[in-house]
């Protein structure tokens, strides 16, 4: 069944920085003529799913001031509890794991915790349980909300499940649906639903934030997040750098010709880690040698222009595009079942040659 409650790992239900112009305006005209689905969409890691639970908890408060959350009355105090009886979560049940929650559907048990892997998808059992739950009347006679993410991890029946109680809407309930990918979410559903696009923030304002939440040296980890401050807040409490160990050892070994050598021993580090991980910070390495040889400033990771630098001279132009659309296709299938080791030694030989 889908989430009465909120990841473990969320922080209080208040709007970031530089949420909280676009969150007055969108919620200050009052609640009588809010649309009932909303599409919160925008780039990955400025703080989204932050935007839809303050949304949310502005939505189920019983004394909202200037249509924002009070953060005083029985309901702002359920929400943060993550025991509101007007409230539901639906993500998939790796996402809930991955964020402190527990898995949707059955009890757990010694069975079932090793009958497979949590599934990516939300799943068609989610999407019945919600409608039956929306079918009840609300415990506090207001309003019931729904938080969906990401909205493109519906499975096909699941995604038609949703579009039916969508087109259908029940009094007094909203959907708050987020994606980082609208175009992968059915156009149906988007055309069901009003779009609230969010937007990151300035580059100045971010690291200001990121200096608030004690991060010592936030320009590096917001590059390599692409300017994404939620994303590097993340990244800076994991790791003492922006970018992994491994990556500058890689970058100088390229650049020296010595990838060859140097793949064996890295995959068997590399497979260690999801590898939708270290394919990211390949991405985007490959990006910043493509920007050094257009004569431009790397954007990813600029504490490694030397040695990005000299790895650009050394690839041409075409092998390395080639290389970066391979990097893609790799992405695609990096969690389908596979031997670890040999994708990722693989992956850096294919690199290597591209380097040669």
């Amino acid at each position: 069944m889908s989430d009465a409650g909120l990841p473990t790992d969320t922080p209080e239900p208040v709007f970031l920085p530089w949420q909280a112009a676009t969150a007055a305006a969108w919620l200050g005209g009052g609640r009588e003529r809010f649309a009932h689905a909303w599409l919160l969409h925008g780039q990955a890691g400025i703080g989204k799913r932050q935007f839809a639970w303050a949304a949310a908890a502005s939505l189920l408060c019983e004394q909202p001031r200037h249509g924002l959350a009070c953060g005083e009355c029985p309901a702002c105090r359920w929400l943060r509890q993550g025991n509101h009886p007007d409230f539901r979560v639906v993500r998939p049940d790796a996402v809930a794991l991955a964020e402190g929650g527990q898995e949707a559907g059955e009890p757990e048990t010694d069975a079932s915790r090793a009958k497979k892997t949590p599934s990516r998808e939300i799943r068609i059992e989610q999407v019945r349980e919600l409608e039956r739950w929306i079918t009840t009347a609300t415990h506090r006679g207001g309003w019931r909300v729904v938080l969906l993410y990401p909205l493109h991890s519906l499975n096909p029946y699941a995604a038609n499940a949703l579009l039916k109680m969508l087109e259908e809407p029940p009094a007094h309930t909203v959907f708050l649906m987020v994606t980082d990918a609208p175009d992968r979410v059915l156009p149906t559903l988007l055309s069901r639903s009003r779009r609230l696009p969010l937007a990151a923030p300035e580059p100045d304002e971010a690291q200001a934030w990121l200096e608030s939440m004690g991060v010592a040296e936030p320009g590096g980890f917001l590059a390599a997040a692409g300017q994404a401050p939620v994303a590097a807040l993340a990244m800076a409490r994991q790791h003492d750098k922006a970018w992994p160990e491994w990556l500058p050892l890689w970058l100088e070994g390229l650049g020296r010709g010595q990838g060859r050598a140097l793949a064996a021993r890295l995959a068997g580090d590399l497979e260690k880690q999801p590898a939708t991980e270290w394919l990211a910070v390949l991405q985007r390495a490959v990006c910043d040698l493509q920007w050094q040889q257009n004569g431009l400033e790397p954007r990813y990771y600029p504490g490694l222009a030397q040695a990005s630098g000299a790895l650009a001279s050394r690839c041409g132009k075409v092998p390395l595009a080639e290389f970066s659309r391979h990097l893609a296709q790799q992405i695609r299938i990096a969690n389908h079942p596979l031997n670890a080791r040999l994708f990722a030694q693989a992956t850096l030989l294919r690199m290597a040659e591209t380097a040669a």
